[in-house]
């Protein structure tokens, strides 16, 4: 690699971690609510009184700072799993375009959702790749290619697949909640993109997503794609970022590694003390 080319690599490096360092950033900052609210986290010292105050706990001695800590770190946890959910969203649609050439509106997509009271409210993936957006033939074609090959791999009519316009996609970095509230929602949503002629794609950074939701996924079309760092790219997130997109994720994650694990134990160390 000539220097140019290393220099640019690097200024990208640059940018792409820093999307997904600012989302786990913002976890150091985490204190939990005990019950007071989303605007109502407490400091160690509020903690302290608030529980002190309170004679039942205190007969018990759960005003201790170790009570504080294990609370700071379990919501904690769960924040750090949340922002770090975002930051792969973000790192995605910017891979997207950067390798597509799109701009920020093609590559994120909404419809609105009428409920039955005739209020209506909005909802959105989090990526989309339409084969109109895409500028470059050498590019489209690639993309369409991989389009049919993901739709044959899930029984998809073949007059239904010549019919797809592109794909959405539902970034996480695992999944593996047993949430029926997210799974029924994600269920219309495959609907709602198959009747505007996309495929719903769940792109899994991880190999962590449960089984069972895999099968019902499927069931419903989703095409699922996991955290393997080969494979088929109708299969694997990392095959279908490198032969797809051109783009090899795993291989920025790795040359990485050392700056995102830094920066998650100084996150984790800070979530773990009271």
């Amino acid at each position: 690699m000539s220097e140019g080319n290393l220099d640019t690599v690097r200024a990208t490096d640059d940018e792409y971690v820093e999307i997904i360092l600012r989302r786990i950033q913002v976890c150091k900052a985490y204190q939990p609510h005990f019950g007071h609210g989303a605007a109502g986290s407490l400091s160690l010292e509020s903690f302290q009184h608030v529980y002190g105050a309170d004679p039942f706990y205190a007969w018990f001695g759960l005003d201790n700072p170790l009570v504080y800590a294990a609370h700071k770190a379990a919501g904690g946890i769960t924040s750090v799993y949340r922002q770090l959910g975002i930051g792969c969203e973000e790192l995605v649609r910017r891979i997207l375009q950067d390798q597509l050439d799109l701009s920020p509106s093609q590559v994120m997509w909404s419809y609105t959702l009428s409920k039955p009271d005739g209020a209506s409210r909005r909802v959105s993936l989090d990526g989309r790749i339409e084969l109109g957006d895409i500028r470059d033939p050498r590019r489209r074609a690639r993309v369409a290619t991989w389009l049919d090959a993901a739709a044959k791999s899930l029984g998809i009519e073949a007059s239904v697949a010549a019919a797809l316009r592109g794909m959405v996609l539902e970034v996480r970095q695992g999944y593996k909640s047993k949430d029926s509230k997210r799974q029924n929602a994600d269920i219309a949503n495959a609907a709602m993109a198959y009747s505007q002629g996309y495929l719903p794609v769940v792109l899994v950074l991880s190999t962590q997503i449960d089984t069972d939701i895999v099968y019902r996924y499927q069931m419903q079309r989703w095409l699922i794609l996991r955290g393997y760092i080969n494979g088929s790219a109708t299969a694997s997130t990392y095959s279908f970022m490198r032969e797809t997109l051109g783009y090899d994720l795993a291989e920025f994650l790795d040359r990485n590694a050392m700056r995102l694990r830094t920066e998650m134990r100084i996150v984790l160390e800070t979530l773990l003390s009271p």
